[in-house]
């Protein structure tokens, strides 16, 4: 019995350091993973769709931030960047927002000292962004079409009516015509709806009285061990 118990703890205890090992396989993988180099990764810009980007344009991009100069005043140096809110320009701390995102590739240091020149202004003091292209008048509204970049992407307006690029229209290549039949699509879905904040507000009230209920039920059982008390006298008596 005692061989029967040893070669047992023993089988146990050579499946227990076999799972050991097997969950300490992944980090040695991981590891492997970790000394490569770490290729480098740069945004499309917002005029740029995927399935024409050339090998030209992928190597413009990873050359991204350009040193544009060195400021000769404080010795810093100034690059261009494009960042999660556009192309900018960046010394030291300091950060200006560039208007094109050409001009990530073309500003020089003369027009980089000119911008930070300039006092530094923020949100609606900033100067206003120029639009990514410019197109004809709208035969409907007769008010010249521009294409803009906004938060979900690029859309084309009139100064009156906003209609998202759809997959397919380039910001390069879009007619007048189809700008056109966007916009006409977009007012005739009529203005978004939008949702007011008092009704989320009145929200969580209906989840207080529902807690109210509860706890209202569960005070229940307390009538019942009354009622149960009242039948036990009744019956000493």
């Amino acid at each position: 019995m005692e061989e029967l118990t040893t070669a047992g703890a023993t089988k146990t205890a050579t499946k227990t350091a076999a799972k050991k090992v097997a969950k300490k396989a992944p980090a040695k993988k991981a590891a492997k993973k970790a000394t490569g180099p770490k290729p480098r990764t740069a945004s499309l810009l917002k005029t740029m769709e995927l399935s024409s980007v050339t090998l030209d344009d992928a190597l413009r991009l990873l050359s991204l931030p350009r040193v544009v100069g060195v400021d000769p005043e404080s010795g810093e140096e100034i690059t261009a960047q494009n960042g999660r809110y556009g192309p900018y320009l960046k010394k030291g701390t300091d950060s200006r927002s560039l208007a094109t995102e050409d001009q990530m590739f073309t500003v020089t240091l003369d027009e980089a000292l000119k911008i930070y020149a300039e006092p530094k202004r923020r949100g609606r003091q900033a100067a206003a962004v120029p639009p990514l292209r410019e197109l004809g008048v709208d035969p409907i509204s007769e008010k010249p079409m521009v294409i803009k970049d906004g938060r979900f992407g690029p859309y084309v307006t009139d100064g009156e009516t906003n209609a998202s690029l759809r997959k397919g229209d380039e910001v390069g290549t879009i007619t007048d015509e189809r700008a056109s039949e966007l916009l006409a699509d977009r007012r005739a879905r009529g203005p978004a709806k939008k949702t007011t904040k008092k009704a989320a507000k009145k929200a969580p009230a209906k989840k207080a009285a529902a807690k109210k209920t509860t706890k209202a039920a569960k005070k229940a059982p307390a009538k019942k061990t009354a009622a149960k008390k009242t039948a036990d006298e009744e019956t000493t008596d």
